[in-house]
């Protein structure tokens, strides 16, 4: 599984997936692998792209972490 983004809002959100819907589905399919992570948008740089789609992981991963415990 792979989680790819291209462009953020101010909050770090993704503009293009709700990733909190998205993981979800994926934790509710039973998935409890790595999610490697993507970065295609070109306002930030690679590196600086992927570690705003890690953070976002992890709030995502922290709000739903009491439900999936």
């Amino acid at each position: 599984m792979a989680a790819k983004a291209h462009n953020f809002d101010d909050a770090g959100n993704c503009l293009d997936t709700d990733y909190l819907r998205m993981m979800k589905i994926v934790l509710d399919a039973g998935y409890r692998g790595y999610v490697g992570i993507e970065y295609e948008g070109s306002v930030l740089s690679e590196p600086d792209g992927i570690r705003a789609t890690k953070a976002l992981l992890e709030r995502v991963r922290d709000e739903l972490a009491p439900e999936y415990a």
